[in-house]
């Protein structure tokens, strides 16, 4: 019997720091990856339009939300649900 893998939990488990490096260093492609695999888990359309934008124009604007909201809510929240 195989588990299933739950990607996006096992980005959140990482310590903070971690995460807020690999934002700072990554941040659009982070942000991008993490909002497709959310998708993947939850299927919210939403949720895929703002990963396919953060690949191709937002990445920055995103990744900078992205950083605000792991500092404050200790999980990534704008457009991610």
């Amino acid at each position: 019997m195989s588990e299933q893998v739950n990607y996006t939990e096992q980005f959140e488990n990482l310590p903070l720091v971690v995460k807020i490096l690999l934002l700072i260093f990554l941040g659009g492609l982070v942000s991008g990856i993490y909002r497709i695999l959310r998708y993947l888990e939850t299927k919210n359309t939403t949720t895929l339009i703002v990963a396919i934008l953060c690949f191709v124009c937002i990445g920055g604007i995103i990744a900078i939300i992205d950083i605000v909201t792991e500092l404050t809510n200790g999980r990534v929240t704008v457009l991610a649900e």
